[in-house]
């Protein structure tokens, strides 16, 4: 078979297929060189968002605050969902914050590509930037999430205590995870756009499901066994119960399962790596359908 002229000429000059899909060492190296962009893009999505707000940056506080002040109301006062959880407060504030961190990055994922279709298609960069530049506006919400959750945690009565170091492994598992989870959903939702519409009510029932209202241990122990193991699994229950049990000294050591480390380490690598490779084989499609 001959070659067309200008494949000869291609191949002479060491030409390529614009947008073609590097391997996965070359594509890491080129995130990492874009890291610049990635960090400057996460800055600017954040003063973007709170531009037009008068409370400005002050949002990404309250709005789990507030979200945690309606579901004391709902299921701490109304429900009752406290008896036997020591510290309620604490307790609950925790899980809807680490939750809230999680369940903005799976949304900011689903739309990243959708709402960047001008960028990706005027310019060549590594597509993985824009998950991961928005998982990492989320990451710079979180730290400042957690610095009122350690307020909220002293003032209802909880010491500092050297456990409070075990929150950054944590929080550095949950990011993986995260944007792992970013990549999934950002090549989903590139080819199903309705995927953004059924997204709040998947999430929603994960809340549920993940022990931030109330103990899962009474639900696990008389669930059918399926649902047993999937709650008992469940990723985000690993990392809200290991910063629960870091951050409240009050909880007993002896309550805590046994497997939450591995169940943490496990789910962040396998999401976290399947994430990125998953992303990565759809490379040359965002952006052409």
């Amino acid at each position: 078979m001959i070659e067309a002229p200008s494949t000869q000429l291609a191949r002479e000059y060491g030409l390529i297929v614009s947008g073609q899909r590097p391997d996965v060492a070359e594509y890491v190296r080129r995130l990492w060189s874009r890291r610049a962009f990635i960090v400057t893009f996460a800055h600017a999505k954040v003063t973007a968002s709170y531009a037009s707000a008068t409370l400005g940056s002050f949002w990404t506080v309250i709005t789990p605050l507030v979200n945690a002040g309606v579901y004391y109301l709902i299921f701490g006062v109304l429900l009752g969902t406290d008896h036997g959880v020591a510290n309620f407060i604490a307790y609950l504030c925790t899980g809807v914050f680490v939750f809230h961190f999680t369940q903005q990055v799976a949304m900011a994922g689903t739309r990243s590509i959708a709402d960047h279709v001008s960028l990706v298609r005027a310019m060549h960069f590594p597509r993985a930037s824009l998950p991961l530049a928005l998982t990492l506006v989320q990451v710079q919400q979180l730290l400042a999430a957690l610095a009122v959750l350690a307020a909220i945690v002293l003032v209802t009565g909880e010491p500092i205590t050297w456990s409070w170091l075990l929150v950054l492994p944590v929080i550095v598992l949950q990011t993986v995870f995260s944007a792992g989870l970013a990549m999934i959903l950002a090549r989903l939702a590139a080819r199903t756009t309705d995927l953004k519409q059924l997204m709040p009510f998947v999430l929603r029932t994960w809340l549920y499901g993940s022990g931030v209202f109330y103990s899962l241990d009474d639900f696990i122990d008389d669930a059918p066994g399926p649902l047993a193991v999937l709650l008992h699994w469940n990723p985000m229950v690993a990392f809200i119960d290991l910063i629960r049990y870091a951050l409240i000294g009050s909880l007993p050591d002896a309550r805590m399962p046994d497997h939450l480390w591995l169940s943490a380490g496990l789910w962040s690598l396998a999401i976290g790596v399947g994430g990125f490779l998953f992303f990565w084989a759809a490379e040359e499609e965002y952006g052409r359908e």
